[in-house]
């Protein structure tokens, strides 16, 4: 029987592994299991509480994920947040229906902020929300607590049975007060909040345990989650790591000399360097679907990297820098909805001739960027923007072809170096252009351009759950944009992406 455990339920939530997160770092264990876990089982690790997580189906459709409704007989305290606060409302005689649709952040207004799950909040505070479904009738015993402008049962709850109903996430970044209100929950339950660190000496263990005397092969990119995870495994097995770099051409321009000089002076290993700009292309030829571009980047990655292993004798492992927000927009818990294949996670072949390796699998981004700054990684890497593994490709709607590619660079370059003139680069989470495959009439020297519209996309977040446009100075997007359209052919005008995610995602594709 395990002591001050919380129980949460999985329905398939994209934010589930990041509320495990959000009690791990105040000190509590949690265990995740599916819906379909029985009473028994239930009892058997008697849980002080538990959490029902969001996820994407409708509580009141055949086969919509559910959990027996003895759970509220066990007299410990639930939090449900989204998905999990409208099956309660289901579960115990409410009523859910498709109501107002809130994605993003809204201004969540409280009732009464004498009761303890309230301690230490504001009146009106800024919530972020992803729902279609709203509950529209209160279960007996419940009150509303807080609501939106749109929607009155946002923050709800059974004083009594302690139990709890949030159709916003308390667990993202973007929540004011989210932590805070999990506190209060956990206060309710009588727990202890504990601090909780980031153990080094464990992962690099586990890496000792799990590879032995065997090489990795690493594909590494310059980008700090493989940076930050070849660093973990030099120090378990040393001399047996083996940094790969892929050369696809997809890259942003310069990546290859950054990666032979981080492996210079950091690890004093010389990389190798598969040249292969023109294989990509080559396979890529008439490919405009976004999961198939995926796919293919993704096996041809791995069949270069497998051919470069039977080159290295006792090269069993395959280590790369899969963070858990790759993992989870590939659908990686049962009920989740697959939102795109990660080229090293979806688009990895069933067949793989190396055992995987990664690390960093269960971190977030800040989280790695935590391990990076411990490892004593230089602040160029730690700061860096991430690059997705498919590069350009996804960057590019439609086919990629070598003349498109060409002028995303070319935009992609300006965009850099315009951020950095105002020292924004490093104060951006991630920052590019998007060649839209859309045209628009422009007007070049009094000749008419029907030309193809650029998209810029600048946003800012921490653990790439959730993110929020940046609001450039109008000067900046004027030179972006000017530089843009003058400097490359064939471009007619440049847009802004100002969408929250949710209800985008960072990238377009």
């Amino acid at each position: 029987m395990k002591k001050e455990e919380i129980l949460l339920v999985d329905f398939g939530s994209q934010t589930c592994h990041l509320i495990s997160r959000r009690f791990r770092e105040l000190g509590i264990k949690v265990k995740i299991v599916d819906p379909e876990i029985s009473l028994a089982a239930i009892k058997e690790i008697s849980p002080v509480a538990i959490i029902f997580s969001g996820g994407p189906a409708s509580v009141y459709v055949k086969d919509a994920p559910k959990i027996t409704s003895q759970v509220f007989n066990l007299k410990i305290p639930i939090l449900g947040i989204c998905y999990g606060w409208q099956l309660i409302a289901y579960l115990l005689g409410g009523s859910v229906a498709s109501g107002k649709k809130e994605y993003g952040p809204q201004e969540l207004r409280i009732k009464n902020l004498e009761l303890r799950i309230m301690k230490n909040l504001p009146k009106q505070f800024t919530v972020w929300l992803s729902h279609g479904d709203t509950v529209v009738k209160l279960p007996p015993g419940f009150e509303i607590l807080g609501s939106t402008k749109d929607v009155k049962t946002t923050f709800t709850g059974d004083k009594k049975r302690k139990i709890y109903g949030l159709q916003f996430h308390p667990e993202v970044e973007h929540t004011e007060f989210g932590q805070q209100i999990l506190k209060n929950f956990l206060t309710i339950c009588g727990l202890k909040i504990k601090p909780h660190n980031l153990n080094l000496e464990k992962i690099i263990s586990e890496i000792k345990k799990t590879v032995g005397k065997a090489k990795v092969i690493a594909a590494v990119s310059g980008g700090v989650d493989s940076t930050t995870a070849a660093s973990l495994i030099v120090k378990a097995i040393g001399k047996n790591f083996i940094p790969v770099y892929i050369d696809n051409g997809l890259m942003r321009k310069g990546t290859k000399e950054e990666i032979k000089n981080i492996f210079k002076k950091i690890f004093k290993i010389k990389p190798i360097i598969v040249e292969a700009q023109e294989l990509f292309l080559g396979k890529l030829k008439g490919v405009v679907n976004p999961e198939e571009k995926r796919k293919i980047i993704g096996k041809l990655y791995i069949d270069l990297f497998e051919k470069e292993a039977k080159k290295i004798k006792g090269a069993k492992f395959l280590a790369q820098g899969t963070i858990y927000s790759d993992v989870i927009e590939s659908k990686g818990a049962n009920k989740a909805a697959k939102i795109k294949s990660h080229h090293n996670v979806g688009g990895l072949p069933k067949k793989l001739g190396l055992k995987l390796l990664e690390p960093l699998r269960l971190f977030y981004k800040d989280e790695v960027r935590q391990i990076a700054k411990k490892l004593d990684l230089p602040a160029s890497i730690i700061n860096k923007q991430p690059f997705p593994g498919p590069g350009q490709a996804i960057r590019i709607i439609g086919e990629v072809t070598a003349e498109r590619l060409a002028k995303q660079h070319q935009a992609d370059k300006i965009v850099l170096e315009e951020l950095k003139k105002v020292d924004l680069l490093e104060k951006v989470f991630q920052s590019f252009p998007i060649m839209t495959g859309i045209k628009s009439t422009a007007v070049k020297g009094d000749n008419r351009l029907y030309g193809e519209v650029v998209a810029l996309r600048v946003y800012e977040s921490l653990d790439v759950m959730t993110a929020s446009w940046v609001k450039l100075p109008y000067e900046v997007l004027q030179k972006i944009s000017s530089r843009i359209v003058n400097e490359i052919s064939g471009i007619s005008r440049v847009v802004y992406d100002i969408t929250t995610k949710p209800p985008a995602t960072m990238e377009w594709e």
